[in-house]
């Protein structure tokens, strides 16, 4: 590990037990020259405890940040996709990282932005889903072609990544992080002769340009929900969804792909 990135800060949810196991590893990094610090601004390593949720709250809270590293740990019966490191193997990781046994990840992330005011950044999906007891009407375009009129209960705008996770509870594809794309998917599609939707998730690469127009039929108040966070937004009438020049860069093991980790946790 250079000495550039030997300042670590710690994201996490405390509680007693918790608090407990971190102090071995706070402990192990200090004797091996780490620095930790209190604000994630004077990190360049950024160490995410608890699971997958906790990793995308991390990236989110220190703002998809282009100059550091991110590390994923998981405890205990935690989801850990985004994880490679685990908390009772502390000793691994620090290892790992005195010994350069790891390597660099690069995520793709998508940018959203809406009413053609407020930008976000996922990592996992942006999704627009009714919250009303009625379906929501969205016109959805590519690259300003009017692709199809959607009525159902939403969509979902997935990263390659986060096509593990809400995306492929609803039979989404999964799909291989090196490939730069997003993937649209259907939540509750009503198909008649009025509306009719592909019925099937789509793929687009990383030149297009995606725009869900809100129809307004008093359904103008949807949840967008931002990773695992929602934001209410009144009056939404469009969401414009592309692939984002910037990347999330990870800490990952060798010999520790992306799909060995999702054949542990699938199969």
């Amino acid at each position: 590990m250079s000495n550039d990135r030997r300042n670590l800060y710690f994201y996490y949810h405390p509680n007693d037990q918790l608090n407990e196991q971190l102090k071995p590893l706070f402990d192990l990094a200090l004797e091996n020259n780490f620095e930790i610090v209190e604000e994630p601004k004077d990190a360049n390593i950024i160490i995410a405890v608890g699971g997958d949720g906790t990793f995308l709250q991390a990236v989110r809270k220190t703002g998809f940040r282009q100059d550091c590293l991110y590390v994923g740990v998981r405890s205990e019966d935690e989801a850990g996709l985004y994880c490679d490191f685990n908390l009772n193997n502390f000793n691994e990781m620090v290892d790992s990282m005195l010994n350069a046994e790891l390597e660099v990840r690069r995520f793709p992330i998508i940018e959203a932005r809406v009413n053609d005011e407020y930008s976000f950044h996922c990592l996992n999906e942006c999704s627009v889903r009714s919250t009303l007891i009625k379906s929501i009407v969205v016109d959805v375009y590519i690259d300003d072609i009017h692709f199809e009129t959607f009525r159902g209960d939403g969509l979902i705008v997935a990263t390659p990544t986060g096509s593990t996770g809400y995306n492929k509870s609803i039979n989404g594809s999964v799909v291989d992080p090196k490939i730069p794309c997003f993937q649209v998917s259907e939540l509750a599609s009503l198909n008649n002769n009025r509306y009719r939707t592909l019925g099937s998730p789509f793929i687009l690469g990383a030149e297009r340009t995606l725009k869900l127009k809100v129809i307004q039929d008093g359904n103008d108040f949807p949840i967008i929900g931002m990773d695992n966070e929602a934001h209410s937004i009144r009056n939404i009438q469009d969401v414009t969804v592309k692939l984002s020049d910037q990347q999330v860069k990870t800490v990952k093991l060798k010999n520790n792909s992306y799909w060995e980790r999702v054949q542990r946790t699938f199969l």
